[in-house]
């Protein structure tokens, strides 16, 4: 049996559209709609829930908050670095001593934060443009003009072939070069400036966070002129003294200082500074490590296709009215300064962004329980009906130029009877109307 209305008169098109936006003003403004909840009384998924719950809540305060610093804001800063190095070497090579200052020794002289320390050098003195033999290698050798190409300049040569064959003993070809050729085969061993171990280098630092306002130099509260007159670096004892010893850097990057300072190689010393300006400015202060750049230390010299770090440099002078130089090979050990800074202060900003990413993350726990409850457990189509409320099919009056009444409430046959409502006449596939009397109610 179903039961249905007479057909109601429909309203004019710019009365139903005038009507209907008044009701979704009044919804908009007047109504409010919450969630329907369901209340499942189920150990395992309860289990779940609760264990999904807490695994959100131990990643929100331990990584978000404690380890990732979530409640805080960021900023990098801007540096700068001087150096100054002292010390004094002294070399007695071929009868000939010499005393060098770090003027000699230090390149560049300008105090940067990348720069190298002499500590083994091959000379060539009086050098002057010229032809001479070149070196008796394999590549050099000839016994007559036709095995030097005139013109050829060789990638490891010195200097522009003539296409002449010289030499009384041992021939070569003849090139025209600074002469007589630099021969820098053997590598003194040990190195000539051993000395250079106890050099000392004084770095001075200084950073600005200027998202804070915040300024601060390695020379901390605490560290004045007396205490640098006297202070070596050392990490447990003197962790914030700014004047370091050479030999004390290149055993903390992991090198031997022997080895080292033969054939050359870097060393990167890197200023932290990791402050947290929660707390007072004066907690703000750097931490140095040092690491060995080059290579591997544990290698020989032998095991690896380009040894070292080395360049070469010239002093010109002038003799005899011709232009004259001292070319030096120098051997060194470069350092580069790494200046590293992060500075974190509360911020409300990303204190509440966290705490919402983190609210929403919770909602994973509801997603899985429903999941199991809807797809895995035996009872699945119990929870299926107690979580959704499905209504009746409802078809309202359509346009009038269709000339369709399509007005009908299908009500199952179980609400046919006398407990059904006034304003609703039972009657056999016609027309319920709704707006008759409560007298007019009557049953088949």
């Amino acid at each position: 049996m179903y039961a249905r209305m007479e057909r109601p008169s429909c309203l004019p098109r710019s009365s139903k559209m005038n009507s209907y936006i008044t009701n979704a003003l009044s919804d908009f403004f007047f109504k409010y709609e919450t969630p329907r909840q369901v209340l499942v009384r189920n150990r395992r998924v309860g289990v779940v829930c609760r264990l999904i719950q807490l695994g959100v809540l131990a990643y929100i305060i331990g990584w978000v908050f404690i380890y990732e610093k979530g409640y805080q804001s960021t900023d990098t800063a801007v540096g700068s670095v001087f150096t100054k190095m002292k010390g004094v070497g002294y070399t007695k090579v071929d009868g000939e001593e010499r005393v060098w200052d770090m003027a000699d020794y230090v390149f560049p002289e300008q105090g940067d934060s990348s720069f190298v320390v002499m500590t083994n050098y091959i000379i060539t003195k009086g050098q002057k443009m010229g032809t001479c033999p070149e070196l008796a290698e394999p590549s050099y050798l000839c016994n007559s003009d036709s095995d030097c190409a005139r013109g050829i300049i060789e990638r490891t040569g010195h200097g522009h072939m003539t296409g002449k064959c010289v030499g009384n003993t041992t021939k070569t070809c003849e090139v025209v070069a600074w002469c007589p050729v630099e021969d820098d085969r053997v590598i003194p061993d040990p190195a000539l400036l051993m000395s250079a171990e106890n050099y000392t280098l004084f770095i001075k630092n200084s950073v600005t966070f200027a998202a804070y306002g915040v300024k601060r130099s390695n020379l901390v509260e605490g560290i004045d002129n007396q205490y640098i007159k006297s202070c070596v670096y050392d990490p447990k004892t003197s962790p914030l003294c700014p004047i370091f010893r050479l030999g004390d850097l290149v055993q903390m990057s992991g090198f031997n200082f022997s080895t080292i300072a033969r054939v050359g190689g870097a060393i990167g010393i890197v200023i932290d500074w990791t402050c947290n300006l929660d707390y007072d400015q004066s907690e703000c202060k750097p931490i140095y490590s040092f690491h060995g750049l080059y290579g591997n230390p544990k290698e020989t010299d032998m095991a690896r296709t380009s040894v070292g770090y080395n360049f070469r440099y010239a002093k010109h002078y002038m003799e005899d009215k011709q232009d004259k130089r001292t070319l030096l090979k120098v051997f060194g050990i470069r350092f580069d300064i790494i200046v590293r800074s992060v500075a974190r202060k509360f911020d409300i900003i990303p204190t509440l962004t966290a705490i919402g990413s983190g609210v929403g993350i919770f909602g994973v726990a509801t997603v899985v329980c429903d999941l199991i409850l809807l797809y895995l457990l035996p009872k699945r189509e119990y929870y299926n009906n107690m979580k959704f409320k499905v209504t009746e099919t409802v078809e309202q009056c359509d346009n009038l130029k269709l000339g369709i009444n399509t007005f009908i409430y299908y009500i199952p046959d179980v609400y046919a009877g006398p407990q059904v409502s006034a304003n609703i006449i039972l009657q056999n596939k016609e027309p319920l109307d709704e707006f008759k009397s409560e007298k007019e109610v009557s049953m088949e």
